[in-house]
């Protein structure tokens, strides 16, 4: 019984048992990769590597790393590199994260701030995976929204580094929180649907979506909750 296929629009047709292996698979990676990033983010706070990383300059190397890393776990997801090239890229993305975690340990109160982010990251993630897990209707048409929902949000990112606006920039926060849960939702059901049989895309995708929510929820406790000595 547990060899019965799914077909739900994605063009691929994946039997009950390797989807499962997938989702297994997906979420001891996810764990894993977690790891890296506290060690970047760690190292980034420690040695202060980042701080020079500001405006313009602080973009160009995000995304140049980001978007290099991210093709080169596209072309190495089917062979054995794949794994230790996605946890280098958590690394990198934890070293990133660790200029905004600085600020936020600046405040009196940041490492409960951090902590809440956390909490509150997890959270998110679980209601997805329970909502995923029971929703049975097809959501591979959010795809394309979601994107360009994403694009919207980054321009207005870069926007806002040159305007420098606080309220423009909770606006944009809680726009990520929203935009990226709905993503977590779709990754999710994509696997669980069979839409994506690569474990190693799959964790990819999901710790995008949790990397930006715990960003995005951080930078908005930062602006509404951070204390000053």
């Amino acid at each position: 019984m547990n060899n019965q296929v799914t077909s739900l629009g994605y063009g691929y047709v994946a039997s009950a048992e390797q989807r499962n292996k997938v989702m297994r698979n997906t979420y001891w990676l996810l764990a894993l990769s977690l790891l890296p990033t506290v060690l970047g983010a760690w190292l980034g706070v420690e040695t202060g590597i980042t701080r020079a990383l500001t405006g313009m300059m602080g973009m160009i190397v995000f995304l140049g790393g980001a978007f290099g890393l991210m093709y080169a776990i596209e072309k190495t997801k089917n062979s054995a590199a794949g794994v230790p090239v996605l946890l280098g890229f958590t690394f990198f993305m934890g070293l990133m994260l660790s200029g905004l975690i600085s600020q936020v340990l600046g405040f009196k109160n940041g490492p409960s701030l951090i902590m809440t982010a956390f909490g509150g990251t997890a959270g998110v993630f679980f209601v997805m995976a329970s909502v995923a897990s029971t929703l049975k209707r097809d959501i591979s048409g959010m795809g394309k929204w979601l994107m360009v929902g994403a694009v919207v949000v980054v321009v207005g990112g870069v926007i806002n580094m040159f305007v420098g606006s606080t309220a423009f920039m909770m606006v944009i926060s809680v726009l990520v929180i929203g935009i990226f849960s709905a993503f977590m939702l779709y990754d999710l059901k994509q696997i669980l649907d069979g839409g994506e049989t690569n474990y190693i895309s799959a964790t990819l995708s999901l710790y995008l979506d949790l990397f930006n929510v715990f960003q995005a929820l951080l930078s908005l406790l930062g602006i509404m909750g951070g204390e000053r000595d």
